[in-house]
């Protein structure tokens, strides 16, 4: 792998897939409490809101995307809601949020806990395609972002890290993301 900007060695997980096999209580209540389930790209997740404003599916204009979009949450292909926002958590048990990448911009803000971020630019013009890493945590006075904005098209994947020695805390990250879409309004 080539170098990727705000790493140093290469990227190895912290935890590995499978070697925990049951939440910490603490865990196990913050999953009840927010009636989180698992998230097919790993972590777990709940819906916290669906904006009601719905606007036409963006992103029919291109073929390819249109056959490859899922169904939205209404059935109907040709609309989408304005926004939607999740709880996102990692945990050793699930400690990984595999690639995927949202079609509409998503601002990540960090709840609790701290990981790292991978992002590939494969939307970019041009045959190398960038690659991007940082972590997610509250420490921003180290470096860690507390907030960050992935645009549309990018893939994404998330990695839960320890809390820092000496650090009280859980090793669980939990986010929430907001997902939007870019409203276009009509002259009158």
């Amino acid at each position: 792998m080539s170098s990727v900007p705000g790493v140093s060695g290469p990227l190895r997980p912290h935890f590995t897939l499978g070697h925990h096999t049951q939440e910490s209580s603490s865990t196990q209540a913050v999953i009840d409490t927010l009636e989180l389930e698992k998230h097919v790209e790993g972590g777990y997740f709940a819906e916290i809101d669906r904006n009601s404003l719905t606007i036409p599916n963006p992103f029919l204009g291109n073929k390819a995307e249109a056959t490859t979009t899922t169904q939205p949450f209404s059935g109907d292909n040709t609309i989408r809601n304005a926004s939607t926002s999740i709880y996102y958590l990692l945990t050793p048990v699930s400690p990984q949020g595999h690639f995927h990448r949202n079609k509409g911009k998503t601002v990540h803000t960090v709840i609790e806990g701290r990981g790292r971020y991978v992002l590939i630019h494969a939307d970019e013009e041009g045959k190398d395609k960038r690659m991007e890493s940082f972590v997610v945590g509250q420490d921003v006075s180290q470096g860690e972002n507390a907030v960050w904005i992935v645009e549309g098209g990018k893939y994404k994947a998330s990695f839960l890290l320890p809390m820092k020695k000496g650090e009280e805390g859980s090793d669980r990250l939990l986010i929430s993301e907001v997902s939007v879409l870019k409203v276009v309004r009509a002259r009158l």
